[in-house]
């Protein structure tokens, strides 16, 4: 195949001005224009890259811009943002798209973490739970909202979904404050209109003045760090509350480890969504219905996440960290 004279935008002759015989681009018999591997691996490096660290004010590049970039570094003479799309949708590139994500920060994660773990296979301080221990999943849904919808809605049809008017007047909001018996598959909620150390105390009692909690050996409580439940002060005060009752706390940014999360999820797809309430009594009646009606199917979750698993996500994060740093220096 022959190098037929390559243009440059402004007409020089891009094979006599490159000084790296690695940078020419070879035109095909079809039309498409053929790069050499090293121009691609350029470009896809360029992609990775953030737009700031090249002194460009974007907060991500799309194939255009990276196009341009190319062109303007000397990568390619000329090079389309159609070719970037292909290079880059071959190797699973998307440089516009991000999602977001936070770093443990906590020195004692893994620690933290792991007392929490050993609750949900059934283990404390190393030792299997006796059959008079409860482990209690705890949290707040706060701003649970009341829409009611302007207009009635249209139920499915044969080849068309259900239509839900889009516009509603706002009938308040409420606070769900749920506990979950991780071992039982046991559910307790209230509906306060706020969140604070006094509505918890609320859901506490409503599940340790009942058996088996009231007489049990242990009931630990799995919370995170939210106000109505945060630090020592909160352990104490459990304690004051039910001397038999055990406050442990997930690590700052760990909800995930907290299964009363996942009831939440199960309460978003199969109650809240699409949300179409005329007040909040209707959203209250709703929401304790569901507890019932969720017991009768529900079997614990299925919990196999390990301190192993943990422990290997954590060394990944760590070299993540580590890479960040080199490339941010």
């Amino acid at each position: 195949m022959t190098c037929p004279v390559k243009l440059s935008v402004n007409g020089v002759n891009v094979f006599l001005k490159r000084k790296s015989p690695g940078l020419m681009i070879v035109q095909g018999a079809a039309g498409r224009v053929f790069f050499p591997p090293g121009i691609m691996m350029e470009v896809k490096a360029l992609a990775c890259e953030l737009p700031i660290h090249r002194g460009i004010p974007l907060s991500r590049f799309s194939n255009a811009d990276i196009a341009r970039e190319v062109i303007k570094n000397g990568i390619a003479a000329s090079i389309s943002g159609a070719t970037v799309w292909r290079w880059l949708s071959a190797d699973a590139i998307k440089p516009w798209q991000y999602r977001s994500w936070i770093f443990p920060r906590d020195p004692e994660f893994a620690e933290k973490a792991g007392i929490v773990l050993d609750l949900c296979h059934g283990k404390w301080n190393g030792l299997p739970l006796d059959k008079n221990d409860y482990v209690i999943s705890a949290d707040e849904k706060t701003g649970v909202q009341a829409r009611n919808r302007k207009g009635p809605s249209i139920s499915t049809r044969p080849g068309k979904s259900r239509r839900m008017e889009f516009e509603y007047e706002r009938r308040g909001a409420l606070a769900y404050i749920a506990a979950l018996d991780v071992h039982r598959a046991k559910i307790f909620g209230i509906c306060e209109k706020t969140t604070g150390i006094i509505p918890y105390r609320k859901l506490v009692d409503l599940v340790m003045q009942q058996e088996p909690y009231r007489s049990a050996d242990r009931v630990f409580w799995i919370t995170d760090n939210g106000s109505s439940h945060r630090g020592e002060t909160s352990k104490r005060r459990m304690a004051n509350w039910y001397p038999n009752s055990i406050q442990v706390h997930t690590p700052v940014h760990a909800s995930w480890l907290n299964q009363i999360e996942i009831f939440f999820s199960i309460v978003q797809r199969k109650v809240l969504t699409p949300n179409d309430f005329t007040d909040l009594k209707e959203l209250e009646r709703r929401l304790m219905s569901f507890q019932k009606y969720y017991e009768k199917l529900a079997k614990p979750f299925d919990w196999k996440f390990s301190k192993d698993d943990l422990n290997r996500i954590l060394a990944k994060l760590s070299n993540k960290t580590t890479e960040s740093k080199c490339l941010a220096a």
